[in-house]
């Protein structure tokens, strides 16, 4: 099969399934074993790699890093994916009392050094602003990103988790347009429906990217009766469309949305990753597209 590409400017396309690396450290993998299951997820058409300073408590860049510099050939194969922004409170950064949010230009700029380091490449595809915060100069944010693209450091940049207002009040401040904006959607999480971000998408043409698709195991293993209802649902759709796994009806539930949704697959099993691209051939109705949703608000269209 092959994997469809989502062009987000002339010069950038992602794969439409991207693999997340933020629970890289808990796989318990070497870096050889890193390095072949990357292979395996290029093979299958996934070549955008979705990374944070912050995860595996500042640890999994480094072992991404490392697997990468055992086949230097394969950076040019991928798109990296990359965020700064939060500070957490950690054994690295002993003098840190507080978790808080970092955007001053000395920062953002310092982040990507450190992102580059750990990586061991010259350049990151795409870097997000992790969060929105309260203390927010979006001057400083853009004088970061044009001293990072003119160093050739960023190519591209966007945000993760802002609603409208946020996205359109920093682009307004930049010279390179964001290119996309990382935000919660499953069937369990319709926030950005209700916020008017999935609207705002269509209106700008931005194409999202989607974390935590299949809910963090509220859909799998749902404990409370939102979970248990949509959890029907998907067995009921999975059952008319002869579907094994509840899992490609989750990703074809996202796929088939018109914003053109990248759903971000956190796993290291590489079947896993192989049921989000086979969901790309999924032919889910309308009507089944809606049976889950409803499930999940719990009531009918008005």
């Amino acid at each position: 099969m092959s994997m469809s590409r989502i062009k987000l400017t002339n010069n950038l396309e992602f794969s439409r399934i991207v693999h997340g690396i933020m629970r890289l450290i808990s796989w318990n993998m070497s870096s050889q074993d890193v390095l072949r299951l990357t292979e395996q997820v290029i093979d299958l058409g996934v070549t955008t790699f979705d990374h944070a300073d912050i995860y595996g408590n500042y640890s999994c860049e480094a072992l991404f890093g490392d697997a990468l510099k055992l086949k230097p050939g394969i950076r040019k194969e991928m798109e990296i994916v990359t965020k700064c922004g939060i500070n957490l409170i950690s054994d690295k950064f002993p003098d840190r009392k507080l978790k808080y949010y970092d955007y001053g230009s000395g920062y953002i700029v310092s982040s990507v050094n450190n992102a580059l380091k750990n990586l061991g490449t010259d350049y990151i595809d795409v870097l997000l602003l992790h969060r929105p915060s309260p203390f927010f100069d979006p001057e400083e944010v853009a004088k970061a990103f044009s001293i990072l693209k003119k160093d050739g450091k960023v190519l591209h940049f966007g945000v993760s988790n802002f609603n409208p207002m946020q996205f359109d009040m920093l682009n307004s401040y930049l010279e390179q347009k964001l290119v996309t904006n990382q935000v919660e959607i499953s069937p369990y999480c319709l926030e950005h429906f209700e916020n008017g971000n999935i609207d705002f998408f269509l209106k700008e043409r931005i194409k999202p990217m989607a974390w935590s698709p299949m809910a963090g195991g509220r859909l799998m293993n749902p404990h409370e009766e939102k979970g248990q209802r949509i959890a029907l649902a998907l067995k009921e759709v999975a059952a008319e469309l002869n579907v094994n796994q509840v899992d490609k009806v989750i990703y074809g539930w996202l796929l088939k949305h018109p914003a053109s949704i990248m759903p971000v697959v956190g796993s290291g099993r590489i079947e896993r990753i192989q049921f989000a691209v086979e969901a790309m051939n999924l032919d889910m109705s309308l009507e089944q597209w809606y049976k889950i949703y409803n499930a999940s608000t719990g009531k009918e269209l008005p």
